[in-house]
Formats: structure tokens, C-alpha cells, sequence
């Protein structure tokens, strides 16, 4: 099982690295003093067509990203311990 646990953390180390990448490509939620006063952007366009801006992919790949990572994580730590 040894190269099975060599493919596996090295697939861990790739997935992390890319979540890590993902999440700080991602822009802050913080919208400031003018986003209180202006209200949120759900009328917008940006606000309807979420899943298509680049946020919206990114969340998207953040969330599939994050739960590899934890399966991987549960895998190594269960499996090959």
C-alpha cells in the first residue's frame, strides 16, 4: 500500500494548494459602507447571473475543492494510519 499512500498525499498536497489559490483568488464579501446604504445586488444583473461571474465559479470550485481535501484528509488519516 505504499504507493497507494504516496498517489494519495501527493494528490492532497495538489488539492490543497489549489484550494489554497482558489480562496485567495476569490474577492472579499465585505462591501463596505456603500453596500449598506445601496442595499444588496440581488435586482442587479451581476446579482441574477451569480453562478456565471468569475465569483461565482470560484465559489463553486471552492466548495468542490474543499470537500476533496477532507476526503482525502479522512482517507490518509484513516486508511493508511
Amino acid at each position: 500500500m505504499g504507493t497507494w499512500k504516496m498517489v494519495c498525499t501527493i494528490v492532497h498536497i495538489v488539492v490543497s494548494v489549489c484550494l489554497i489559490a482558489v480562496v485567495l483568488l476569490q474577492s472579499g464579501k465585505d462591501a463596505g459602507l456603500s453596500g449598506t446604504i445601496a442595499g444588496s445586488n440581488s435586482d442587479s444583473f451581476f446579482g441574477k447571473n451569480r453562478g456565471r461571474t468569475l465569483n461565482g465559479i470560484l465559489e463553486k470550485w471552492t466548495a468542490i475543492l474543499a470537500v476533496v481535501f477532507i476526503i482525502l484528509s479522512v482517507v490518509l488519516a484513516v486508511v493508511f494510519e
